[in-house]
């Protein structure tokens, strides 16, 4: 009894004890749960509508897209800056396409795989004419190519490794634009639904025509603002204030910005590193001459520029060379030359010239086996049966191939910086051999039969070498630089520093407004994502480190002066463009004052006004005065208000001036008819496109679209 006494005196204790135990557990397991949403979110490009999207989804979507442009163009690889736009492409294609999608499933508007082969079977869709899909005669897509395409594409895996990795090229794109004209389809549906909705009638469409069809010309007496000097002008801070009230939506920011200063330092060659370059090139111009081994050549001079051994036409040249071989005699090497649009020196040896096909037609039968010897042996017995007369088409189906026939041309091959033994065997075969000609040709693994059934456009070709290479600095001169920079840096810590100093070290403090986070470079510096990353984590007035960007041959250090929130813009930041409306306003009402007492055009010309004559004026469309250089909207409804023979009661108020007008003459521009119906469906058509506008930019504003891909691209 006395133990069970003890511990119910430790009853308080022990409710504490398990308290904090499981208060403990509790917060645990808060603080995991937080941690992995965090890490989360940390790893999400973007959200629409709550739809987020992480950096994989995003980097599968932009997989494809490029995959997809590279079928259609042609291409192997793209620059920095053409990823840059694609990139942008996808994801303004998942926010336009997402709303759409949440937008269509409020509605119940789907689009069935009925309606799919529809458009198929149609085949009058622009984004099925760019496939490979398509009839060569009538330019038409053709869905029955596509169809025998799918049913290639299952027994392709039976096929060797590269036809199968050729048909999973295709067939991937495929998958793309099935996936793309189905999101397509939804949109227009919601486009044409919308539209419906606008709607027309006779007194609107007769309206509308007269407006753009009833012509006046007037006398027009023209003052510009320009002729009050600003400093005549009084503009108070109560102004600016009351300007920006009036004007506020135009203020509206609908994404985060930021103001920064920057140093921006690039680091440029030597005079003693372009003599060293010089050195290299003119040992290159001396060893080509004297018949130096190619390879070698272009190895100790590292250029940019590889020896294929194919003869080239102008256009596989680059444009300073082409330029070059143009004055040059066959046989030659020519001394080291400068080119200052690609920053580079140069040497060429103008081997010899021929005439080579452009264009060659071929068809070839692969031919691989357990072992090389035994595909060796069927090529032979392929190629026996060729020249005994059997036909290429059964033999190609025999052994499990198209045998179709496929171009050559030379942009294909002429600019490839690798090309292996194998493929200059086989270039080197396609471009030798005549109309009508088969050859087995041994390849390392395996023989290719080929036929050439045709050779178009014979052109002139260059057998050239080219030694290209930048003139790039030394080591030497990038730690100089390096140093340099890095002391201004570590030397001054804040902006009122930098901008102290920056003189002092030969370096100047520049400003951008208004940075998104949407665009890629900081101060159109390549490689800057990471200063980006800094700038919208930063706070007003702190200054970034030292980064290292461009092409590797740029230095930069970064300010945060201001951060603009989403929302209205505070009038302070838009006090250069009030300034500029309060002053045409004032201006205006000084010219006013000045005009009350003016009832005709000779009177406004004592004035001091500028008189022209304005033979077409349209209540459409704003015309354009060379008198004050802009275009005047107000002056275009203000002469449609006004009668023939009449002058305007009072000024118009424009962008750049003040003006009174008097009505020469008006009537119906000659040759218009006016057509009811074809003027109401054009006044409907022009009310969807303005609509349009208006409802995506609504309905983006409202999707909530948070786009972290700063953070990652």
């Amino acid at each position: 009894m006395a133990a069970i006494g003890k511990i119910r005196s430790w009853g308080p204790t022990l409710v504490v004890v398990i308290g904090l135990a499981l208060f403990a557990f509790i917060a645990e397991e808060l603080f995991r749960s937080c941690e992995a949403q965090g890490n989360e979110r940390r790893q999400q490009v973007g959200e629409v509508l709550g739809e987020r999207i992480s950096v994989q989804e995003f980097q599968t979507l932009v997989d494809e897209f490029q995959d997809m442009m590279k079928v259609t163009q042609g291409r192997d690889n793209f620059s920095e800056e053409e990823l840059n736009r694609l990139k942008d492409q996808v994801w303004n294609n998942f926010v336009q396409f997402t709303i759409y999608e949440k937008e269509a499933e409020k509605l119940g508007l789907t689009v069935t795989d009925e309606e799919l082969q529809n458009i198929l079977n149609e085949g009058k869709n622009p984004m099925l004419r760019q496939t490979p899909f398509v009839d060569q005669q009538t330019g038409l897509f053709d869905v029955n190519q596509l169809t025998k395409f799918l049913a290639d594409y299952k027994n392709a895996q039976a096929q060797n490794p590269q036809v199968a990795e050729q048909y999973q090229t295709l067939y991937k794109y495929w998958q793309y634009v099935e996936k793309n004209l189905r999101r397509q389809t939804l949109a227009m549906k919601y486009h044409n639904l919308l539209a419906a909705c606008m709607l027309s009638n006779p007194v609107s469409a007769k309206a509308s025509f007269n407006d753009q069809n009833i012509e006046s010309s007037i006398l027009l007496a023209s003052f510009p603002y320009a002729t009050i000097n600003d400093n005549d002008v009084t503009v108070e801070e109560a102004d600016l204030k009351a300007k920006y009230n009036e004007e506020k939506e135009q203020f509206k920011q609908e994404v985060e910005t930021r103001d920064i200063k920057y140093v921006a330092f690039q680091v440029l060659p030597s005079e003693a590193d372009r003599a060293e370059l010089m050195k290299t090139m003119n040992e290159a111009a001396k060893s080509l001459k004297e018949g130096e081994d190619i390879a070698s050549v272009l190895r100790k001079a590292q250029s940019q520029v590889p020896y294929s051994g194919f003869a080239m036409t102008r256009a596989g040249m680059p444009g300073d060379i082409a330029a070059k071989v143009d004055s040059m005699a066959v046989g030659q090497t020519s001394e080291p030359f400068e080119t200052r649009y690609d920053n580079t020196l140069n040497v060429v040896k103008f081997i010899s010239k021929t005439q080579q096909p452009d264009s060659i037609e071929f068809r070839m039968i692969q031919v691989g086996g357990e072992t090389v010897e035994a595909a060796r042996k069927t090529a032979d017995s392929i190629y026996t049966a060729l020249k005994g007369g059997a036909i290429f088409d059964s033999l190609a189906v025999k052994y499990r191939q198209e045998g179709t026939k496929q171009w050559l041309t030379s942009a294909m091959y002429q600019s490839s910086s690798m090309l292996d033994a194998d493929t200059k065997n086989y270039l080197s075969a396609l471009i030798s051999m005549a109309k009508g000609e088969t050859r087995n040709l041994e390849l390392s693994q395996m023989n290719l039969i080929v036929q050439v059934t045709d050779r178009r456009a014979m052109v002139d070709k260059y057998d050239v070498v080219i030694v290209k290479h930048a003139i790039d600095f030394s080591k030497q001169t990038y730690s100089d630089a390096y140093n340099k920079f890095s002391q201004y840096v570590s030397e001054n810590k804040t902006l009122a520093d930098l901008e102290a100093n920056a003189e002092k070290f030969g370096f100047k403090v520049q400003e951008r407004t208004n940075l998104r986070n949407d665009e890629h470079y900081v101060a159109d510096i390549r490689a800057t994502r990471e200063a980006m990353k800094w700038i919208f984590d930063a706070e007003a007035g702190e200054v970034s480190p030292l980064y290292e960007c461009g092409n590797n041959d740029e230095l930069l250090v970064v300010a945060l002066t201001k951060v603009h929130p989403v929302g209205y813009s505070d009038w302070q930041n838009e006090e250069d463009k009030l300034r500029q409306q309060v002053l045409r306003d004032k201006k205006f009402d000084m010219l006013a004052q000045k005009l009350k007492d003016v009832k005709t055009i000779a009177d406004a010309q004592k004035q001091g006004a500028t008189i022209d004559t304005v033979p077409v004026i349209t209540f459409a469309n704003a015309v354009y005065l060379p008198s004050t250089h802009a275009s005047e909207p107000a002056l275009s409804g203000a002469v449609a208000a006004v009668k023939q023979g009449e002058v305007s009661k009072k000024p118009v108020k424009g962008q750049q001036g003040a003006y009174l007008f008097q009505v020469l003459k008006r009537g119906e521009r000659e040759g218009a008819k006016f057509d009811e119906k074809q003027q109401e469906q054009t006044l409907k058509q022009e009310m969807s496109r303005l609509t349009l506008n208006y409802y995506m930019q609504e309905l983006y504003e409202k999707a909530n679209v948070v786009d972290n891909r700063y953070l990652f691209f």
